[in-house]
């Protein structure tokens, strides 16, 4: 399996912005990530992420459509996932809305946004993935799921939007870990289902991100 291309840099002002931004993803996944986004932009269609938290890694999207000159889109309902609530793990109580007692990202993820200059070049899809899912209508050039933990949310993420995936796109899915003691199973589960459609065939990966093109129709 290929490793990340080692040609693709990310420019240090943007790797400054993903570093600082709020966020999981740590610095090797995110440059597989955006030598993907570089690759999948070369298709001129739109670049699309499930689950944008507070930006982190929609910067490294948005600055390769930026390069491309083609859009990042990002889709989230902005309330957080399920082990981002109250008493759990990943909580973080600087998120959440004191007036209605709830999260709300989408203040933070603005801010970051607009530290990084990258506002012009991304569409914030606010929403539940599926609903939003079920209204496009236009092909993408890649599907990065990363919302929901849940084989409910993963299931959905991945039935939503794969088929609006164009022929030769790539498919990211972040959290894949095959032994459940490193992490939940859920992304594991869409991973193998995507390979085992015989649609998508796997050409990279680094640590739990994982990266398929699709290589034929169907999810």
């Amino acid at each position: 399996m290929a490793a990340v291309p080692a040609d693709v840099q990310i420019a240090p002002q943007t790797l400054a912005a993903f570093e600082a931004a709020k966020g999981f993803m740590p610095v090797d996944e995110g440059r597989a990530l955006y030598a993907a986004a570089v690759e999948a932009a070369a298709l001129g269609l739109p670049l699309l992420e499930v689950g944008t938290y507070c930006g982190r890694s929609t910067i490294l999207l948005a600055d390769a459509a930026r390069a491309a000159g083609v859009t990042a889109l990002t889709v989230d309902h902005h309330r957080g996932s399920e082990e981002q609530q109250p008493g759990w793990e990943y909580h973080d109580p600087s998120v959440v809305d004191a007036e209605v007692g709830r999260m709300d990202t989408l203040p933070t993820f603005r801010r970051t946004l607009h530290a990084a200059g990258l506002e012009d070049h991304v569409i914030a899809l606010v929403g539940r993935s599926p609903q939003v899912a079920a209204v496009w209508g236009a092909p993408v050039g890649l599907v990065f799921v990363d919302g929901g933990h849940t084989d409910e949310h993963a299931t959905a993420d991945y039935e939503g939007w794969a088929p609006h995936l164009a022929e030769g796109g790539l498919l990211v899915i972040h959290d894949v870990f095959a032994d459940p003691a490193d992490g939940g199973q859920a992304p594991y589960r869409i991973y193998r289902r995507a390979l085992e459609s015989g649609a998508f065939t796997e050409i990279s990966a680094c640590r739990s991100l994982h990266v398929l093109r699709r290589t034929g129709p169907g999810i």
